[in-house]
């Protein structure tokens, strides 16, 4: 008995380790398949993550307000060689959906800036009002810059609607810093121009959209830090370093800025060349006609010969005349004459 109940105990010993040894196991399958679904979902996150940044992060720095007419448009600064915002502007401007045109530039050289030059090429593309085009020079080459730069001029002339043209990846952040510098008004409109250096659906496909992307998402990260805590702008908080006027006043003012005084040798000069050249046109002019006046004189000796071998014969006439009156009244000596008559 006593080494049957040994045997006995020793098997309900072995059968409770194989019910924990089961435990266990069970135990580790569930934590591995736990793991195994963590695991699982990451993946499903990061793949999701990559889609939306290669599919969706493109258009999210992109901010398209539809419009159909806005008063104002701002041309901001940092266009390329092509000046694809200017002609957008233009394009506006001629169909009518636009009134007047500001055009925004940072100083480039010395005392000018790129408004001076962007205001030449955007006149050449019509036949557009002197009045209506305006230069905005600003000295800083920041959005917040040209924020400040404009905003108070806006208040100050009761700017209600203004359409903001710059480059599809910074309409967002654009859109945002002008709110948050100008409080309530004016509402500020973006347009996506749809230029070919950044496409929003595929910004990965080429180099500069790449690089436009990368330079959005780090501008707008900056721009939270830049407007944080800022307070709003007024008419009174003009910080321009050059008054913003109009491409007529603009034209007047280059005009009354002419030194006279540089253009007179340059007047003396062209002078000088215009008298060189005429009087060398008057020599040759003169070699080519001294043959031909050579042969009008022998023609008017011979016409005065033939007029007065003409006229001479005219003055013989009374001479003989006279010779025929005094024959008739001459005594004929050949004939004899007649002997008198005798008076009775």
């Amino acid at each position: 008995m006593t080494t049957f109940n040994k045997l006995y105990k020793k098997l309900q010993q072995v059968i409770i380790l194989s019910k924990i040894l089961k435990f266990n196991k069970n135990d580790s399958l569930k934590k591995k398949n736990i793991r195994i679904g963590i695991a699982f979902l990451i993946l499903l996150a990061i793949a999701i993550t990559i889609y939306a940044i290669f599919e969706k992060s493109g258009h999210w720095l992109v901010e398209e307000d539809e419009f159909n007419h806005a008063k104002w448009v701002a041309v901001l600064d940092g266009q390329s060689a092509d000046l694809e915002r200017s002609d957008y502007a233009a394009n506006l401007l001629r169909e009518g959906k636009v009134d007047s045109v500001l055009l925004l530039g940072r100083r480039t050289l010395r005392d000018r800036s790129n408004s001076e030059f962007y205001v030449e090429d955007f006149m050449k593309q019509g036949a557009f009002d002197n009045n209506v085009v305006f230069l905005v020079p600003h000295d800083d080459p920041s959005t917040i810059s040209e924020a400040r730069t404009l905003i108070p001029w806006l208040k100050k002339h009761n700017v209600d609607t203004i359409l903001l043209i710059t480059d599809a990846a910074s309409t967002y952040r654009v859109k945002r810093m002008f709110q948050k510098l100008s409080g309530n008004s004016p509402v500020y409109l973006t347009k996506d121009i749809h230029h070919i250096t950044y496409n929003p659906s595929c910004w990965y496909s080429s180099r500069e959209s790449r690089k436009d992307w990368l330079r959005s998402w780090a501008a707008l990260f900056a721009s939270y830090f830049e407007t944080f805590n800022i307070d709003t702008l007024t008419a009174a908080d003009s910080s321009y370093y050059r008054p913003i006027k109009s491409y007529a006043d603009y034209k007047r003012e280059v005009r009354a800025n002419v030194n006279m005084q540089k253009l007179l040798p340059k007047l003396e000069e062209k002078i000088n060349s215009n008298s060189e050249k005429e009087s060398a046109k008057e020599s040759s002019t003169e070699k080519t006609e001294k043959p031909q006046k050579a042969e009008p004189p022998k023609t008017e000796a011979k016409d005065t010969s033939k007029s007065t071998a003409k006229e001479q014969p005219k003055a013989k006439e009374p001479a003989k005349d006279v010779k025929k009156e005094q024959a008739k009244t001459a005594p004929n000596p050949a004939k004899p004459q007649a002997p008198a008559k005798a008076k009775k």
